[in-house]
């Protein structure tokens, strides 16, 4: 088994939102991954040394300057409660909207959806953005959220 249920997702509570209303269709394609499943996606994509993004060090991609072209501002668009993500992730992350997308908080704790929910659905994602790592599967641009209302915008190196 490789995912479990949302109802039993420790942070499942960013997905019932009151003000943040998300469809029962889009609740199914919020699939939290089990433990031992989201440590195969974080060591495959993010990072065989650490296990969450305050420990990354230049022997990691994220943790490589170089990795990351520019930062913008997502918070100021997600307190204004606006529906768009911030125009410059968009025009980055310039994905298909049935690509499938990680949502990597650590090693033991990532989130699978759809390029498409996550963007209907971001500021509740973003309830958890203490430099959280989105990517793509088969793609190589990344974002990742920090905590600061920043979103760095990168590109990960080729598997």
């Amino acid at each position: 088994m490789n995912y479990i249920p949302l109802e039993q997702y420790k942070q499942a509570w960013v997905f019932r939102h009151k003000d943040l209303p998300i469809t029962p269709e889009d609740l199914a394609l919020i699939k939290p991954m089990t433990e031992a499943r989201a440590a195969n996606v974080w060591c495959t994509f993010i990072s065989n040394e650490n296990d969450h993004p305050d420990f990354f060090t230049d022997k990691d991609w994220p943790g490589q300057k170089g990795s990351w072209s520019q930062s913008v501002d997502w918070e100021k668009a997600w307190e204004n409660e606006e529906i768009h993500l911030p125009a410059e992730l968009l025009a980055h992350l310039d994905w298909d909207n049935n690509t499938v997308v990680y949502f990597c908080l650590s090693r033991g704790n990532v989130i699978e959806t759809r390029w498409d929910v996550f963007k209907r659905c971001w500021q509740n994602f973003l309830f958890m953005s203490d430099g959280v790592i989105l990517l793509g599967k088969k793609r190589q641009q990344v974002a990742q959220f920090m905590a600061t209302g920043q979103v760095k915008l990168g590109q990960k190196p080729p598997q």
